[in-house]
């Protein structure tokens, strides 16, 4: 490739970016998918972090619930309800943390699901943004 086949190749790249630039200009209803993406990035952030902690809190009651296993069956567990402790029973309070396990295993699988829906709906929109605009939107995270 020789240096003038260079020189075409960036003359013909700015012109084609100018002309791109001038033929999108934005839409309403590209301001809207523009905004949409936004929205939609700023809640899959907090549904990631509302799931780290949903998955930290079934890590501890999974250590939980091996630790009680090891507990004698005669003794008095102490368990957690609201800010407080409570001494109850060991089948009891492994029925309890069982109960609490499958809650937290619910909300955990909805949250995925939900961030999978929003993830869909982010990549379609970037496809969409980036047909029309290129290299002119930066809808990187």
């Amino acid at each position: 490739m020789s240096i003038s086949d260079t020189n075409y190749r960036l003359k013909l790249s700015k012109e084609d970016e100018s002309s791109n630039s001038e033929e999108n200009e934005v839409r309403r209803e590209d301001q809207e998918k523009i905004n949409r993406f936004s929205s939609l990035h700023q809640r899959e952030l907090v549904l990631e972090q509302l799931l780290k902690g949903k998955q930290k809190d079934k890590e501890d009651l999974e250590e939980i619930s091996t630790e009680l296993e090891l507990a004698d069956e005669d003794e008095l567990v102490p368990y957690k309800i609201g800010d407080s402790f409570v001494h109850l029973p060991l089948p009891e309070a492994q029925s309890l943390l069982s109960t609490s396990t499958e809650q937290i295993d619910t909300e955990v699988s909805r949250l995925e699901d939900s961030l999978g829906e929003i993830r869909d709906e982010l990549q379609k929109l970037k496809v969409g943004l980036y047909a029309r605009f290129g290299r002119s939107i930066n809808l990187e995270t």
